[in-house]
């Protein structure tokens, strides 16, 4: 392709004025109507033409200044990358991924990745930042004895997938245990707990509440019993005359408290109070001498409220 400066006789230094002036008079030398059937003429204007819609555009001109013949293919380059944002430096990808010095990112909690922040940067329309997946809430109902001892509970996801999830001990009715949902899946999910009624114990916070039967003989003369517990057995000493529905409290061993530091369900110290209430047992399997003892018995009670009357 032939340098447009040499086509027109001007240097490359030439006013518009100059190579205007230039124009002008090539074409009137080898204008089609002057050179009739003169192919070169005809070429030769064509690149008069052409040389002068480069160099008399000052926009143009520059940029065939600068590439030469190759000038057309980069100026569609540029308007290209300026729609995108411009043409791409080291620099601009450094102040769009690294204004926190972190290359890598949580994808829910970034607003794109460094090179949807550059192109932001350089003038494309935003990316709109990935909203993290709304928590999701799942019902789970677990055993008295799995509240105290703390237990773990599988759940069904999408696609398959199984999370194991662990239930600390001490947990009762609306406390909510949050994990996130794991490889593959968006959000957090929160299991609100629901703690099944038991035969043996009521529940009021960390508490325990339980009725326990104790003999005639030893609710009157005094005795031991055994009380069960969520570990097992543990002794009760009865004092003489204990009356019916009367309340003893056993310290520590009621229910663990949730989350405490170094809680375990195992601890005594770290748990709420069983609270045993008596029901004294009456006999009703009486030989004829017991029931005969207890005639005297009433006898001599009767006995004992006149004369405190009389």
């Amino acid at each position: 392709m032939p340098n447009y400066y040499d086509v027109l006789g001007v240097s490359r230094k030439a006013s518009e004025k100059e190579i205007r002036q230039a124009y002008r008079k090539l074409t009137r030398e080898h204008h089609p109507d002057v050179n009739k059937g003169d192919k070169g003429s005809e070429a030769k204007f064509k690149q008069i033409n052409e040389a002068y819609t480069v160099l008399s555009d000052s926009k143009k001109r520059s940029k065939y200044d600068r590439f030469g013949d190759n000038w057309s293919q980069r100026a569609n380059m540029d308007e290209t990358s300026g729609r995108q944002g411009g043409t791409f430096h080291w620099s601009d990808f450094q102040a769009a991924a690294g204004q926190d010095n972190n290359f890598f990112f949580d994808a829910e909690q970034d607003a794109g990745s460094p090179f949807e922040r550059l192109f932001n940067h350089r003038g494309q329309r935003p990316a709109q930042a990935r909203r993290p997946a709304p928590p999701t809430e799942k019902r789970v109902q677990v055993t008295l004895d799995e509240a105290f001892y703390g237990t773990n509970v599988v759940l069904d996801l999408l696609y398959g997938r199984r999370l194991e999830v662990k239930i600390p001990p001490g947990v009762d009715n609306g406390s909510r245990v949050s994990v996130a949902a794991g490889e593959g899946q968006r959000g957090i999910i929160h299991l609100v707990i629901s703690v099944k009624a038991n035969d043996r114990f009521q529940r009021k916070g960390k508490d325990l509440y339980t009725d326990v039967e104790v003999p005639l003989d030893d609710a009157i003369l005094g005795g031991e019993i055994s009380v069960v517990t969520l570990t097992g057995t543990v002794a009760l000493t009865i004092p003489s005359g204990t009356q019916n529905g009367q309340r003893f409290r056993l310290a520590g061993q009621g229910m663990p408290t949730l989350n405490k530091a170094g809680n375990k369900a195992g601890k005594s110290d770290q748990r709420g109070n069983l609270f045993a209430t008596v029901n004294v047992k009456l006999p009703t399997d009486l030989t004829p001498e017991q029931i005969e003892m207890f005639r005297q018995f009433r006898e001599a009670r009767i006995n004992n409220v006149n004369q405190a009357t009389d």
